[in-house]
């Protein structure tokens, strides 16, 4: 399956409705047969939604209060990174809108939106969890990519087990 990824390269106008969302996604018939293209949107989180789509890098719009952690690549960067991670997930096993998911279908939880702020073990309202932290920078993250880049990506749902999976 192609997910086809949507990233704006600006702050979203008032004539861009379909972007207002910081992370959707969707599918679309390409062509008047069957063919159906996955395509993912994500935007800027330090623009759209700070405390809610940067979190725990920037300060929570509501809840607990407490610090923002320190984001290893910018909180935009790793804002995006964690929502990239959450529509791969959810455009993975819910491409069509009808596959895996939880509730209600209007407003489903999918892989990762079910495991809503839990990046490490121990996480609850207002704490991401236990999470490595780079001695140097002091930035917190709990998996390494390409080059040792540091990233810290959302727990997901667990089939069998019955509940929120973190990177260990």
């Amino acid at each position: 399956m192609l997910i086809d990824f949507q990233i704006p390269s600006r702050k979203p106008t008032k004539t861009d409705r379909q972007w207002a969302n910081i992370r959707l996604h969707n599918s679309k018939h390409i062509s008047r047969g069957s063919t159906r293209v996955v395509f993912a949107h994500v935007g800027d989180p330090t623009v759209q939604c700070p405390g809610l789509c940067a979190w725990p890098y920037a300060l929570p719009a509501y809840g607990p209060p407490g610090p923002a952690l320190v984001a290893p690549n910018g909180i935009g960067t790793d804002g995006m990174i964690i929502n990239i991670a959450t529509l791969l997930a959810g455009a993975t096993t819910n491409p069509f809108k009808t596959g895996y998911f939880q509730g209600d279908a209007l407003a489903p939880l999918e892989a990762v939106t079910a495991c809503p702020g839990i990046f490490g073990a121990g996480a609850y309202p207002g704490y991401p969890g236990a999470l490595l932290v780079d001695k140097m920078s002091k930035a917190s993250y709990n998996a390494y990519g390409a080059n040792g880049r540091k990233f810290l990506l959302p727990a997901t749902w667990d089939l069998i087990r019955l509940n929120c999976k973190v990177i260990t």
